[in-house]
């Protein structure tokens, strides 16, 4: 993968790939997740995944995966796009706000996350 990072705040993709790949898990919330990665993106950073990928929304799961490629300058198209997805998610959130879920129905959101970022994996 190169100089590609897997951003996560899913501990099941950490535990699956951070032997493999260069992993950086953050205890966060998903739209602090967003934000990060945003940070990032001002870094030099690039999108190589949409932060809003999946039909999951953010105001459904708690748990997002986003591979980014490292640079030397600011990717516009990243910084729209990222902007974009952190707007949307503030959106949905303010408007259901964030369920409560046990644990199990957590876990099953880290494997549906687990397998979204899979399928991107396969691709790059």
């Amino acid at each position: 993968m190169g100089n590609n990072i897997i951003i996560t705040n899913n501990p099941l993709v950490k535990e699956k790939y951070d032997e493999m790949f260069l992993v950086e898990y953050y205890d966060l919330g998903f739209l602090e997740l967003l934000e990060l990665v945003r940070d990032k993106i001002h870094l030099g950073y690039k999108l190589l995944t949409h932060p809003l990928s999946s039909s999951v929304k953010p105001n459904e799961t708690p748990y997002k995966t986003i591979i980014v490629s490292t640079g030397e300058k600011l990717d516009n198209d990243s910084l729209l796009i990222i902007e974009n997805g952190i707007l949307t998610a503030k959106k949905l959130i303010k408007d259901t706000g964030l369920p409560k879920w046990n644990e199990s129905i957590l876990e099953d959101f880290q494997v549906v996350d687990l397998s979204v970022i899979e399928g991107a994996l396969n691709r790059l």
